[in-house]
């Protein structure tokens, strides 16, 4: 299948590297053309534009990383109206709900598909094809792409046609997420307090009531105080609690804890450590508590 492959960072380089070594006839763009070079070396075709990289093929995959990216580089960078009549635009962003809304109509309106498939994994998981997907579109545009997206992820979460439900339940999931590392940040504070490392506390916890992925994957982290390289990086985390923030207050849903998310990582973010991975809460809750790292 020809496809093109739009964002080349942490993420949407594993996941392209799987389309090629799939046996597809990939091409790919990223604003920075360096990260296209080893897909290149792969068998990737490198296009100068993101209009290009859309021209003649039958799916489009993007991971961009936000609203701002998305509607430049989609939106406003020729992409739609390089896509041949019936192609399937993969939109594996995590976006705000206004936006999946918008590009739905938008795609809609020129005769192209799109299915929004944001994705729950780090980079090493994307690298090894084994992301879960959360994805949504009409039937044909899924039949189109359930193939390709058995090639990124352990497993597809079906969420109906309308592209919006999956956006919200990413929004949702990075929330949970994020939630989970404010309360471990938290609660390593008041053992650390009182005595007891984090990585004491942290190993009790996930492997009693908290074995769970995230619980060990960020608390193994915090327990560590390893932030980089950034998985995710916090000015990310950031970006997605205002989200979640966003469409909330669209339906007057109370989130008093993605209130404490924000200002956590405004705090990261005005200390400088928008490039730490966003486990990194845990150093303003210490610094908060007057414990050092």
């Amino acid at each position: 299948m020809r496809i093109g492959f739009i964002g080349l960072g942490s993420m949407g380089a594993g996941m392209a590297g799987n389309l090629i070594k799939a046996g597809h006839e990939v091409t790919v763009w990223n604003r920075s053309p360096e990260a296209a070079a080893p897909l290149a070396e792969q068998g990737a075709k490198v296009a100068a534009t993101p209009a290009e990289a859309a021209a003649g093929v039958e799916v489009l995959h993007s991971m961009l990383a936000n609203d701002a990216a998305v509607r430049e580089v989609i939106l406003h960078g020729g992409v739609l109206d390089a896509l041949p009549q019936g192609a399937v635009h993969v939109n594996h962003a995590t976006i705000s709900v206004a936006l999946a809304r918008e590009l739905a109509g938008a795609h809609e309106s020129r005769g192209l598909g799109y299915v929004a498939a944001p994705v729950f994994g780090r980079p090493a998981v994307a690298a090894a094809g084994e992301l879960n997907i959360v994805a949504a579109g009409k039937p044909e545009a899924m039949a189109k792409v359930s193939g390709l997206l058995d090639l990124l992820g352990q497993k597809v979460w079906p969420m109906g046609d309308d592209p919006v439900r999956a956006t919200i339940v990413k929004i949702g999931g990075n929330f949970l997420i994020g939630a989970a590392i404010e309360s471990m940040a938290e609660a390593t504070t008041l053992t650390r307090a009182h005595g007891v490392s984090a990585k004491d506390f942290l190993e009790v916890m996930s492997s009693t009531l908290f074995a769970a992925p995230i619980y060990k994957i960020y608390g193994g982290m915090i327990a560590e105080q390893k932030y980089t390289p950034a998985g995710f990086k916090m000015s990310l985390g950031f970006k997605d609690i205002g989200l979640a923030r966003a469409a909330a207050e669209a339906e007057r849903v109370p989130m008093p804890f993605a209130s404490v998310m924000h200002d956590a990582m405004l705090e990261a973010l005005g200390a400088g450590d928008g490039d730490l991975d966003w486990a990194g809460m845990a150093r303003v809750a210490a610094a908060r508590a007057n414990l050092k790292d």
